[in-house]
């Protein structure tokens, strides 16, 4: 197991497992302490500059965005009206990799970007290769016909069985269909990403 793998470091770094899989929790079980240094030594004291920056690489990191991404998105929250920090995370959750994830239909959000990458979802019944694409109230994401039989679906339903959805999102019968109810709203996202944190590092 790669304890300073780049996201491994992140994780380690972070204190907090940031992309969902397994490994990294036991990663911070038996490194807990951040990467280069001592269990035992003192965390040093960050900056205000410091945590605010902290806290964009964590949203980055959990999302899986690059910054000229993230600072896009940034931009655009800013242009919506009420509060950015809530319009930041609705655009996050609203990214189609992230609704798949959120849907059960994908283990991680780096496994949801992949599927989204190679086709295998519809959007109201229109092939999107856009992770990015972001959704909006009444659309159905499925699964591609020719993909509903991939190998690659059957330990992810049996793995979220007794998963609940957000209340945003509506799964049909047959598992295979998800449609967007509502937009999400802040408390959907990702609670331990402090926004407020984030919106200081871009404005100053």
């Amino acid at each position: 197991m790669k304890y300073n793998g780049p996201k491994a470091k992140r994780c380690r770094r972070q204190g907090m497992n940031l992309y969902g899989t397994d490994k990294y929790d036991k990663i911070l079980q038996r490194k807990p302490s951040g990467p280069g240094r001592n269990p035992k030594s003192q965390v040093p004291k960050l900056s205000e500059f410091g945590q605010q920056l902290k806290e964009k690489q964590k949203a980055r990191d959990m999302y899986g965005l690059s910054e000229s991404q993230f600072r896009r998105l940034y931009e655009q929250a800013t242009k919506v009206k009420g509060q950015t920090g809530n319009a930041l995370k609705q655009l996050l959750e609203r990214r189609l990799d992230n609704v798949i994830y959120r849907s059960g239909l994908a283990m991680t959000r780096l496994q949801s970007r992949q599927f989204v990458g190679h086709g295998l979802f519809l959007v109201d019944d229109v092939r999107v290769t856009t992770p990015s694409f972001q959704v909006k109230p009444g659309m159905v994401i499925s699964i591609r016909p020719r993909s509903k039989n991939s190998a690659v679906f059957g330990p992810i339903q049996d793995a979220h069985k007794k998963y609940t959805l957000p209340a945003w999102l509506k799964m049909d019968s047959s598992g295979m269909k998800v449609e967007v109810v509502n937009l999400p709203e802040p408390e959907a996202a990702e609670q331990a990403i402090d926004t407020r944190q984030i919106i200081e590092f871009y404005s100053r």
